[in-house]
């Protein structure tokens, strides 16, 4: 028995050294190079490639079979001139005998040089996808073909059915200069990645395979030019189709066009995942940093078959939004305050798919503002936004641009009209100021028109507190929509200066002559408080109740004052002329028509009137009034006249009718007489609408129709004195300071 397996053994032996003999022979007596024309056919019948064997060939058979391989290029068959790919060496060995137990185990292997060149040309036909088709179409009948190919689909499939998994071992594989080209003649993208370098460690199914990857990334429309650097460990799962890609880290930097010579620096970590199986995907451990700004959170995909769905979380820590704007060259538009957008942070619950984007449960801070709600991109294509949105307050003039130097002289220059219109301190003795003839509105381009015809946004907002053009709005609610060149406030409500405004407005910006559509309804605001606001005068008190239907077209605060046109009704409630005691005023002039004097000056220096209320019909940015009435303090008054909201300037004739002092204990000296009752006396309200009573003058025809009227009664002609042509200057200046100084 001994010699029996003695002799095995030796015949075993002498088998090997027979096999290692032939293969000796056969890598030294047989050259590959002389069988290239009938490899490239090969190549070309079974593989349909056109393959190009430019170098030499070297093989090896046993205990490795191998192969190396130098300046080879492949095509496509209907293009055979242009290599889709090429490679300066690739080099490769598998071991024979576990190839008999269908395990691969392959030593390194190794490729220099090579060039992928991936093209679309005009018509969207990509160079790839015609790889591994004939050059021309086959004489077979397509019936016949047709089943051939569902015959030996069939077989492969039921020959494979039983077959164990083939189980692949590689020691290692480096990939070293690489470069990858890409075109497409119909969009005319272009980029390419050059320097490719990857190393891996042993490659071996179900064991984590270290791995690095480097290169470089450019692209020539915009110009572009990027680094990466990529480490971490790939486990992958034939059979169960799982990849993994564990301990990830990317880090690398990126320049050109986009960024206007500035450089983003960028870094990512996690764990990546995709699952053909149960078609996932996931991101786990997310850590993005792009310059100063860092990022949080899980990204997970389910559906990659079909249409895909998104879920995950995404933090934005805490970052200086205008600093990483202006790191990647990005020109923030001029604003008011040049410190906005220096606070900025995120939280959201991220929900979508491949055509849509939702961040639910979002939290966001902006400067001192922050908000919570729902924001999405409904769809990407068209870029359509969806909001509903919660805050705590926002001052909107902090992020508006400032006032140019036109509107800034503007207002100068208007602040000096009116300084110069109420004139020095006196009791209305100066002559009344002229309207003002100066445009009172910008003609700059208010609104971006291309921009508001490309929106499509539909949502709602509500706020503690917003702050626009000094004015605080509290508790503001409101809905919009804008698709199509059609902007829509459907609801605006807000509560400011102890009222409350409520509006809706649309905005056609089809045209480059847009139509405005505003209404309005205001409750109860103290209109004192709206003059300091906007840093006015304070000629005024009261509450304002205000309702108007507007409509206007243009682009400026000009051409939309200009085209304004309307109705309005308005009233001032519990009013008060600052600055104007007409009470004391008439008390003095009466007293000197009764030849008496006060038994006690009227305390105060503004005049208290109940009610002041009327309508307004507008029309190309004038507003008539015809049925101003007003009851004060031993008053009632009536007008008429126009407001110019072009520039802002009033011209209203008012007549007054004096009923004297109607207090409970009325100064005897301040009583009508009965030759002056039911006499109006006429007021010209004349100049910037910021004086308030202040522009008001006696109106000399008027009072020359009263004197003659007077003298009709035969009036004795002391009076005729005082009241006719020769009027005292004593009364001229009681009845001139009845509405100014």
């Amino acid at each position: 028995m001994k010699s029996l397996s003695k002799l095995l053994a030796l015949l075993f032996v002498g088998l090997l050294l027979i096999v290692i003999g032939l293969g000796f022979a056969l890598t030294h007596l047989f050259d590959p190079n002389d069988y290239k024309d009938d490899i490239a056919a090969l190549a070309r019948d079974k593989a349909g490639i056109a393959l190009d064997l430019q170098g030499d060939l070297g093989w090896s058979l046993f205990p490795w079979l191998g192969l190396e391989i130098h300046q080879a290029s492949i095509a496509s068959l209907q293009a055979p001139e242009t290599p889709l790919a090429d490679v300066q060496r690739l080099g490769f060995s598998v071991r024979v005998l576990p190839l008999l137990r269908k395990e691969v185990q392959m030593s390194a292997i190794r490729v220099d040089g090579l060039t992928l060149n991936l093209e679309r040309d005009a018509k969207g036909q990509a160079n790839w996808e015609s790889l591994g088709k004939p050059a021309k179409a086959s004489a077979e009948p397509k019936g016949t073909a047709q089943q051939t190919a569902d015959t030996s689909a069939s077989n492969s499939t039921s020959g494979d059915s039983g077959a164990p998994p083939v189980s692949l071992n590689i020691d290692s594989l480096s990939i070293n200069d690489a470069r990858l080209n890409y075109r497409d003649a119909k969009t005319g993208e272009q980029f390419s990645v050059e320097n490719l370098q990857l190393t891996t460690g042993a490659v071996a199914e179900g064991q984590r395979i270290p791995l690095e990857l480097h290169g470089f990334f450019s692209m020539a429309k915009p110009l572009l030019r990027a680094r990466a650097d990529l480490k971490g460990g790939l486990r992958f799962d034939l059979g169960l189709k799982r990849f993994a890609l564990e301990d990830l880290h990317l880090q690398g930097e990126a320049s050109g066009e986009p960024l206007n010579g500035k450089t983003l620096t960028f870094t990512a970590q996690g764990q990546l995942l995709l699952d053909q199986s149960a078609q996932i995907a996931q991101w786990t451990g997310l850590q993005i940093n792009a310059n100063q700004l860092k990022a949080l959170g899980e990204i997970n995909v389910k559906q990659l078959d079909k249409s895909p769905k998104l879920s995950g979380t995404l933090s934005l820590a805490n970052f200086d939004a205008r600093a990483f704007l202006e790191g990647l060259g990005q020109t923030l538009p001029p604003m008011q305050d040049g410190n906005t957008l220096r606070s900025v942070e995120l939280f959201a619950q991220l929900d979508g798919s491949d055509k849509a984007l939702q961040l639910n449960d979002l939290k966001l801070k902006l400067d001192d503002s922050q908000f919570t709600g729902q924001v999405s991109i409904a769809d990407f294509a068209k870029q359509a936004l969806r909001f509903d949105l919660n805050g705590d307050k926002l001052n909107l003039d902090r992020y508006l641009p400032p006032k140019s130097e036109a509107q800034t002289a503007q207002a100068a220059q208007r602040k000096a009209q009116v300084k110069e219109a109420l004139g020095a301190p006196g009791h209305g003795t100066t002559p009344a100021p002229e309207k003002p003839t100066d445009e009172a509105w910008s003609d700059e381009p208010l609104l971006p028109l291309d921009t508001l015809r490309k929106l499509d946004i539909a949502g709602q907002l509500k706020l503690k507190q917003l702050t626009v053009d000094g004015i605080p709005l509290d508790n503001l609610s409101a809905k919009l929509k804008a698709r199509g060149g059609m902007l829509t406030l459907e609801h605006f409500q807000a509560d400011t200066f102890g009222g409350q405004v409520i509006a809706s407005a649309s905005l056609d910006a089809k045209t480059d002559n847009p139509l405005l559509d505003v209404s309005k309804e205001v409750k109860g605001i103290a209109i004192e408080q709206v003059l300091k606001a906007r840093k006015q005068e304070q000629v005024l008190k009261g509450s304002l109740f205000f309702d108007t239907q507007l409509t206007a077209r243009g682009n400026s605060l000009k051409r939309w004052m200009n085209s304004l046109n309307g109705v309005a009704q308005f009233s001032l409630r519990e009013g008060v002329l600052v600055g104007a005691n007409l009470e004391q005023q008439l008390c003095q002039g009466i007293a000197l028509l009764n030849r008496k004097a006060l038994s006690a000056p009227i305390e105060g220096r503004d005049t208290v009137f109940q009610q002041l209320g009327g309508s307004l019909r507008i029309k190309n940015g004038i507003a008539r009034n015809d049925d101003l009435r007003a009851s004060l303090p031993g008053l009632s008054v009536k007008g008429e006249g126009d407001i110019d909201l072009r520039v802002l300037g009033i011209d209203y004739l008012v007549n007054i009718l004096i009923e004297g002092d109607r207090r409970e204990m009325p100064d005897e000296a301040c009583q009508v007489n009965e030759r002056f009752a039911g006499i109006e006396w006429p007021l010209r309200c004349r100049g910037p609408i910021e004086l308030g009573a202040r522009a008001c003058r006696i109106d000399q025809e008027g009072l020359g129709k009263i004197t003659a009227k007077l003298a009709g009664q035969k009036l004795t002609e002391k009076l005729e004195e005082k009241l006719g042509d020769k009027v005292s200057p004593e009364l001229k200046d009681a009845l001139k300071g009845l509405f100014g100084r």
